[in-house]
């Protein structure tokens, strides 16, 4: 062997190696991936869930009874005509006119049916000053947003004939136009500014074009690859508008995050004194083993969300997971190929002004290296300091409050919609999203069932769960039928969810439920949330345990010791919890909403907590896996565990910076989005890349493992049998090359 050749063995630096010698053959193969991936999947077409997916519980249940039925719901929509101040009030000759023309203009569109007048319905508030235009959209429900335009469009001409009145549309079809509107600007908006916020600080990095390029396109390619696959897969699990924003938003943080760390190894090394070939070998060695580790951490950690038994959580989870494993293969496969082919081409392009860091194989970090000093000089204080000030920002969370957002909470005042829902949730409290009940019988003309069917009206009523008017719809030849309900309390979830418990506690029992044979789960908006919010917070104990514990397994498999794999779920738990206090401070308590462009909305929307959870856990073993393994390569090479621990802090402070500061940038975009559960989802996670990156791996980590000393590499005799995937994981030098140290001294590597 050559000088400064290294013998390297383990699946990434075998994978590294194959693709330096086999470097067209692994880019030919990586593109071909891609291409088919994309190819298949879009041949494939994508499955979305559906409602009957998402739902659990009663609702499950009712859509079941419809399902089975064939029975075709069809999206409802309402139009509001409301007085303005000094307008007619509903009796008035103008008001007729002007409800009259909204009834002649949506029909006339031919995209809706049964439209009912108010002065038929009696949907006339009781001041006299609003009344309701209801009718469906014509065909499939799940598609009715893409057909409503020419019936909002009706609306608007009618309005502008009498500005005296408010004329105004929502439904079912126009807040899912307005929603998927929405999301798909907001989607836009992160997808065009990630990118180029990613580049710009890999720009900054690493000072050369090409470097910074090598990262943003493998991320880029490994998430086209994964929206083809998810194609595919959907006709298993089907996926969701939201899986596919965190597929981007994980691939990219994720994706550029690997080939950072294996690239700014691999310069490293050059930098030492070290040739192209050796010097990316032992990046395949360490980094890509670090990445493989974190990689597999990862994927396990988002397979947690596969267990919560939610169609939404399972198609995030599944997407998550593909588009980590996918980057992972590729850090460790085609990078190593490019990095061969460029050779010194990969420092094309560098920027005049960042010129100093042409030598910038060097890791040396003056600002860690002083907060270094100082919490290895008092380790004790630095741990009591570091872990009150995490505890003191978790406090919040203690009062976590969680609910499916309502469209104003969601969207606050940015949409016009947003107000013509609190205009008909004032004007006919409960009316625009009632419970409904679906009963279904042997014979549900039968006298028994009629009469129980009436009898739960007036119950509705009488309970107070319902002001009226309460709807029956019946469907004879499928036996079922229908029962609408306006819940007291509206667009307040508190509330309506108090009416809700009376419906299904007190009213049916006595009613419906005294009936033989007659099945009647309450189903709706308010019915729905409360549902999944059961199955989130039932799924909580299975999904938590699955992940921590096999996050273990792998952190023990892959370090062999016990204290490390407790150390690394204790100090991923610390961030997720202080994650967890931000995000209940800003906008449950609104302390600070402000700062991040939010509106404290009083509650974290159902699904965020537990997904956060998973991806956090997941993320934080990227920087965990990095710097622990750079320390226990340096305690394999002879150092002092306190020695190991400075030079690996110090020594990754540089790449896990840089990598903090384009995942903290890359979330913070979906922070700014118009959406409330895009922007907790943002804050939240920025928040605890943060956290992660700076006070965990700056301070508690270093003050931890300098604490427990030799204590850190323990493992129980009985434990000796587990399978040994550390031994070939460091580099072993014939001759050693010269490098520095941390303080620039000259020293054998």
């Amino acid at each position: 062997m050559g000088n400064g050749e290294s013998r390297v063995r383990g699946l990434a630096a075998r994978a590294g190696g194959w693709s330096a010698r086999h470097r067209w053959a692994a880019v030919g193969i990586w593109v071909l991936f891609v291409v088919l991936a994309m190819g298949l999947g879009s041949a494939a077409g994508r499955v979305d869930v559906g409602d009957s997916d998402q739902l659990k519980g009663e609702t499950s249940t009712a859509a079941r009874i419809i399902e089975e039925a064939g029975i075709e719901e069809p999206a409802g929509e309402t139009v509001l005509v409301q007085a303005r101040d000094g307008g007619p009030e509903a009796t008035d000759a103008g008001f007729r006119s002007a409800v009259a023309a909204v009834v002649t203009a949506v029909e006339r569109t031919g995209e809706v049916t049964d439209v009912t007048s108010p002065y038929e319905s009696g949907t006339i508030s009781k001041d006299g000053r609003s009344a309701l235009v209801q009718f469906d959209v014509r065909g499939d429900s799940d598609t009715a947003g893409d057909r409503v335009a020419p019936v909002l469009k009706a609306v608007e001409d009618v309005q502008k004939d009498h500005g005296s009145l408010r004329i105004e549309e929502i439904g079912d079809a126009s807040m899912m136009k307005t929603f998927d509107d929405a999301f798909g600007d907001d989607f836009k908006k992160a997808e065009y500014s990630a990118v180029p916020v990613a580049l710009g600080i890999l720009l900054i990095a690493f000072g050369a074009l090409v470097a910074a390029l090598l990262p943003v396109a493998l991320a880029i390619t490994a998430i086209m690859a994964t929206m083809g696959l998810m194609g595919l897969v959907s006709h298993l699990q089907p996926m969701s508008d939201t899986a596919n924003s965190v597929m981007l938003l994980v691939g990219l943080a994720v994706g550029v995050d690997y080939c950072l760390f294996y690239l700014r190894r691999e310069r490293e090394e050059r930098a030492a004194g070290r040739d192209a070939g050796t010097a990316l070998r032992i990046a395949a060695a360490t980094s890509g083993r670090a990445i493989v580790v974190s990689g597999v951490t990862v994927c396990v950690a988002m397979a947690g969300m596969l267990f919560t038994g939610l169609a939404e959580f399972e198609a995030m989870g599944l997407a998550s997971l593909m588009v980590v494993a996918v980057a992972m293969v590729g850090s460790v496969t085609v990078l190593p190929a490019l990095l061969s082919l460029l050779g010194e081409r990969v420092e094309k392009g560098r920027l005049p002004f960042l010129r100093r860091r042409r030598t910038g194989g060097s890791t040396d970090s003056r600002f860690w290296t002083a907060v270094l000093k100082r919490v290895l000089a008092r380790p004790v204080l630095s741990v009591v300091v570091a872990t009150g000030a995490l505890l003191a920002v978790a406090a919040p969370a203690v009062g976590m409050k969680t609910q499916n957002l309502t469209l104003d909470q969601e969207f606050g005042d940015s949409l016009p919609i947003v107000q013509t829902y609190d205009r008909v949730n004032e004007a006919f409290p409960g009316g625009s999203e009632p419970a409904e009940v679906v009963v279904r019988a042997d014979d549900i003309n039968a006298p028994e069932v009629r009469s129980a069917l009436a009898e739960f009206r007036e119950g509705a009523i009488g309970s107070g769960a319902s002001r009226g008017p309460v709807e029956i719809k019946l469907h004879d030849q499928q036996n079922v039928a229908f029962v609408y309900v306006p819940l007291v309390g509206g667009s307040d979830q508190d509330k309506a969810g108090e009416s809700l418990d009376k419906l299904r506690d007190e009213v049916r029992p006595a009613t419906l439920g005294e009936v033989d044979g007659v099945e009647a789960p309450i189903t709706g908006q308010v019915a729905g949330s409360k549902d999944f919010n059961d199955q989130v917070v039932g799924s909580v104990v299975p999904v938590f345990a699955f992940v921590v514990v096999f996050a273990f397994l792998v952190m023990l498999l892959s370090f062999r010791s016990l204290t490390v794999a407790i150390t690394s779920i204790v100090l991923n738990l610390l961030s997720v919890g202080a994650a967890y206090g931000i995000l209940v401070a800003v906008f449950q308590h609104g302390w600070g909403a402000s700062l991040v462009g939010a509106e404290g909305v009083g509650a974290i929307i159902t699904w965020l907590p537990l997904f956060l959870f998973v991806i956090l856990f997941g993320l934080s073993t990227d920087y965990h896996v990095f710097v622990v393994s750079r320390i226990r390569e340096a305690r394999l090479r002879g150092r002092t565990t306190r020695d190991a621990v400075r030079h690996g802090v110090v020594t990754t402070a540089g790449v896990v910076t840089s990598a903090a500061i384009i995942m903290v940038a890359v979330f913070g975009i979906f922070g700014t989005l118009s959406m409330q559960s895009m922007k907790q989802m943002g804050v939240g996670l920025a928040a605890a890349v943060l956290i992660d990156a700076t006070v965990i791996r700056g301070v508690l980590l270093p003050a931890v493992m300098t604490l427990l000393g030799e204590r850190n590499w323990y493992l129980p005799k009985w434990l000796h049998r587990m399978p040994d995937l550390t031994h070939d994981e460091s580099p072993e030098p014939v001759t050693p090359p010269v490098s520095r140290d941390d303080e620039g001294e000259r020293v054998p590597v």
